[in-house]
């Protein structure tokens, strides 16, 4: 098996574990009463992306091989997402939210590192079997993306996601029947469980032995902090936090909200309503597309305009959540999936290597620590907090009225969508660029 192949795979697999549960998790929580706490969840990866990615850099670093600690990591994730899927069978509509926080928040304490650790384990790898890093990561993350859709999708249409199997453990006619709701859980487990077994087929990477070692402070990334003293980064990271807020909303609530309408005559059996996981796949589909179309924006339009269109995304993201509906106005949440790449890619990836291009190697990769950091941690986490803030008031305080629940969504939306632009805005006016048509070879090079 070739190295590019086994790289393939060990994407394929990263993400899979993860689009299990991430878009449909929401659905499940709503079902068991946890509604109003949905942002909880979600939060939690944001809070466990600030700390724990270099906790775990650190030990790869020292005295763990980066792909084994990989491996064993989502050995880890796997138990206890296992633990949270048996628990959520044994409690059936008697959920403690206690119980099955704290079990899901070990998990993703584990699981989050991952991502890192995978691209430390593809970039290792594929320097050390002299491979161009840059032509051949993007096609291996690219497969990162299609096992997340792989995910989505066996959870949808196997009925893990909304109780639509039931299972007979006993040839009784009076079969034991159960929702399955939580069997997402076991599906992520197992894909985890996968992974680690297939870490063991990966080349070794070599520990760093390496004479000099970092500071606590140096490991952490805190001496990238000091770019907050150019006052163009300074902007630059603070934009990336408030436009992080975006990131984690659609993926706790989109699944919920599409749902509702089963509830609803007019929309009961539409194919929108009925398979929400499937219609939010067509988000990762967008993804997968936008990466390739990140060089000739960046090259035609410079940094500051493909952050500027990201941000336009996230707007019409939310607005036309707000406007559409699964039945003749679904083709504004499709439309809404599409404008998703933009928004997702065009903002990860242009910011990355906007903070490659302004740092010097010194500080490369703590500084894009500081960057995942304002984003996915920080970002992350105050967006899910402020958005469960709103959802709760104008959705799930009305829990026995579905039509000012599907109002309230509608308002939720709208308020998300009103913040998008106003960042925009902001960013359009405060943010200074000056673009080099050469920019794109010069951050390749």
């Amino acid at each position: 098996m070739s190295v590019k192949l086994r790289l393939t795979i060990m994407s394929f697999l990263e993400f899979a574990v993860w689009g299990a549960y991430l878009t449909s998790m929401g659905n499940y929580l709503g079902s068991v009463g946890l509604g109003p706490k949905i942002g909880l969840f979600y939060a939690m990866q944001g809070i466990v992306s600030i700390f724990m990615p270099a906790i775990m850099g650190i030990v790869a670093d020292r005295w763990i091989p980066v792909q084994r600690l990989l491996g064993l990591n989502h050995l880890l994730a796997a138990i206890f997402m296992f633990a949270t899927g048996y628990y959520g069978y044994t409690a059936g509509d008697n959920v403690d939210f206690t119980t099955i926080f704290t079990l899901y928040s070990i998990s993703v304490a584990f699981f989050m590192p991952t991502i890192a650790l995978s691209n430390s384990t593809a970039y290792t790898i594929l320097k050390q079997n002299n491979l161009d890093t840059i032509k051949a990561f993007p096609p291996i993350r690219t497969f990162g993306t299609v096992g997340f859709i792989v995910a989505m999708l066996f959870v949808n249409f196997s009925g893990f996601k909304d109780g639509a199997f039931t299972f007979n453990f006993s040839s009784d006619p009076t079969f034991v029947s159960f929702q399955s709701d939580y069997f997402q859980f076991f599906v992520s487990g197992v894909l985890g469980v996968i992974l680690f077994l297939f870490s063991f087929v990966l080349p070794n990477c070599a520990i760093n032995k390496s004479s000099e070692k970092q500071s606590i402070s140096d490991a952490f990334g805190l001496k990238a902090f000091a770019l907050f003293k150019d006052r163009k980064m300074a902007i630059f990271f603070v934009f990336s936090m408030l436009l992080g807020v975006s990131l984690q909303i659609t993926n706790g609530y989109a699944n919920p909200f599409i749902t509702t309408f089963k509830d609803v005559p007019a929309y009961a059996n539409t194919w929108g309503a009925s398979n929400a996981n499937a219609l939010i796949s067509l988000s990762q589909v967008s993804e997968t597309l936008c990466i390739l179309l990140i060089p000739f924006f960046l090259k035609r339009f410079g940094i500051k305009i493909v952050m500027l269109m990201a941000m336009i995304g996230w707007v019409l993201r939310f607005g036309l959540f707000g406007l559409g509906d699964p039945g003749s106005g679904v083709w504004m949440f499709v439309l809404s999936m599409i404008v998703y790449g933009i928004a997702f890619d065009f903002f990860n990836v242009s910011g990355s290597l906007y903070v490659d291009k302004e740092t010097n190697e010194e500080i490369r990769s703590s500084a894009q620590g500081v960057f995942m950091m304002m984003t996915n941690g920080f970002g992350a986490t105050i967006g899910m907090l402020i958005a469960q803030y709103i959802v709760n008031h104008y959705v799930y305080s009305h829990p026995n009225d579905l039509e000012m629940q599907l109002e309230g969504w509608r308002h939720s939306w709208f308020i998300f969508a009103g913040y998008a632009l106003v960042v925009t805005i902001l960013f359009a006016i405060i943010f200074k660029y000056k673009h080099n048509p050469n920019e794109l070879d010069e951050i390749k090079h």
